[in-house]
């Protein structure tokens, strides 16, 4: 089996037509579902964010494992295949590896280096282990991809290379290159913030520490809101904020009230039109006796989009959304930080390959070794049809002693086998073993469904 993935993000499909091709919760549970019944896929995942969409899978045969997934894509997101086909990438094995390390450190980002994505990379393996698609290959791909993220984070300059998307779109909308921009912009200013998930959560925190005077929080699950205001306000929370939650039915008298809105949902229809914005605009004019306003600026993260395109066209509105943000971000990090993430990269999945491809040997070594334990468990049967006169100590004794001469002659071979399959190739390696050794190719199968850690692997079939 080898791990393939087929997807498409921002740097390779119009934002319009991710906005499409955006899952639901319930399409991606079904997607992955599929995915496991179709012939070529033993296991799945998917990774979903704001700027991409991306099927994992350990399949069995390349090509046909290539139409299948991008079939299935087209078949959940609602893009027709013909139309999707031109925006897909494909990444088979080392290089499938690759790009899911390179997504982990956020250089495949809109902005490079925003750490945001770990999330998102644990939630996909959440969910793919909740519904039993992720199997061992890509639960060691995922956790190891957050590793090697951590490490980028943690080990080099990557995060002065970039910021959060909230961060990003903040810093646009207050026409700044920085925090202390951003400061300035948003001090004193009163905020409205649509959806309690993560990135809605994120910015709401974000804005608090930015020195916004109020924040009031919509959302469709009241209970979540009021947990958001709660997190905002509790003691040590590092902010001084006045923080509410609405009702939903209120987002138009709120902004009205509100100089920034950002808006993060996961509705499928738009959640601010340009009428209501309009609306709201003209109301911000009439509490002030009808003198000019200041802007309202809107910031818009949710993909599908939450607020009405046609709203950048409206006067005294400033809105940031997803696509301006691609046509914003420059992608000009610290060259030698993103170099050297880079380099850790390419380290990491040449060590993650040796590694799959050393554990592919492991259930043949502990086969070979099941086989000489029934060897010494037989000839000892024997011995004792022979010898009925050895008392317990000798029988032991010798019992020992052959187990110890077949440990000793099996000893090198297995430990040099190990190593030969860590190397590029070293498949093959197995496959001789099984041959020099006539193993019963069930028994092997049946150890390699087996879940065995490195404690199984050593204890199983000693000799």
């Amino acid at each position: 089996m080898s791990l393939l993935v087929v997807g498409l993000s921002h740097r390779t499909a119009p934002v319009s037509l991710l906005e499409r091709a955006s899952l639901t919760v319930d399409a991606k549970v079904k997607l992955l579902h599929d995915t496991l019944a179709a012939e070529p896929a033993a296991e799945g995942t998917v990774l979903a964010t704001c700027n991409r969409i991306e099927l994992y899978a350990d399949v069995d045969k390349f090509h046909a494992g290539v139409a299948e997934l991008s079939t299935l894509l087209a078949q959940h997101s609602g893009v027709g295949l013909d139309e999707l086909t031109p925006y897909l990438y494909v990444h088979y094995e080392d290089r499938a590896v690759h790009h899911l390390f390179s997504v982990a450190c956020g250089l495949d980002s809109m902005v490079v280096g925003e750490g945001q994505i770990l999330g998102q990379i644990k939630d996909a393996l959440a969910t793919g282990q909740e519904q039993h698609t992720a199997g061992r290959l890509l639960n060691d791909l995922f956790q190891q991809a957050l590793r090697v993220g951590k490490r980028a984070h943690s080990e080099t300059g990557i995060d002065r290379a970039g910021q959060s998307l909230v961060t990003f779109g903040l810093e646009q909308l207050a026409g700044g290159t920085g925090a202390a921009e951003v400061g300035a912009w948003a001090a004193g200013k009163r905020a409205l913030v649509i959806g309690a998930g993560s990135m809605s959560s994120l910015a709401a925190a974000t804005l608090a520490r930015a020195g916004v005077a109020e924040i009031a929080v919509a959302n469709r699950t009241p209970a979540r809101a009021e947990r958001l205001v709660e997190i905002l306000t509790q003691p040590g929370a590092g902010t001084r904020v006045a923080a509410r939650a609405v009702e939903m039915v209120a987002v138009g008298d709120e902004m009205a009230k509100a100089d920034i809105v950002v808006s993060c949902t996961g509705a499928t229809g738009l959640v601010l039109t340009g009428n209501g914005v309009e609306t709201a605009l003209r109301a911000r004019g009439d509490a002030n006796g009808g003198t000019e306003q200041s802007p309202m600026y809107l910031l818009d993260l949710a993909m599908p989009r939450d607020i009405d395109a046609a709203v950048h066209r409206i006067p005294g509105a400033r809105l940031v959304d997803i696509e301006s943000l691609a046509a914003a971000s420059a992608d000009a990090p610290m060259a030698s930080d993103v170099d050297q993430v880079r380099d850790l990269v390419s380290d990491e999945v040449a060590a993650f390959g040796a590694a799959q491809r050393a554990a592919t040997i492991t259930p043949t070594v502990v086969a070979l070794r099941a086989m000489a334990a029934d060897v010494v468990a037989g000839e000892i049967a024997r011995l004792d049809g022979r010898l009925p006169g050895l008392d317990a100590k000798q029988r032991a004794e010798i019992t020992q002693t052959v187990r110890r001469v077949v440990d000793k002659l099996l000893h090198a071979p297995t430990v040099r086998v190990k190593e030969l399959a860590g190397e590029p190739g070293g498949a093959g390696y197995a496959d001789a073993l099984r041959t020099l050794f006539d193993l019963d190719p069930g028994t092997v199968a049946s150890v390699s469904r087996a879940d065995l850690n490195d404690g199984d692997v050593k204890n199983r079939g000693r000799v």
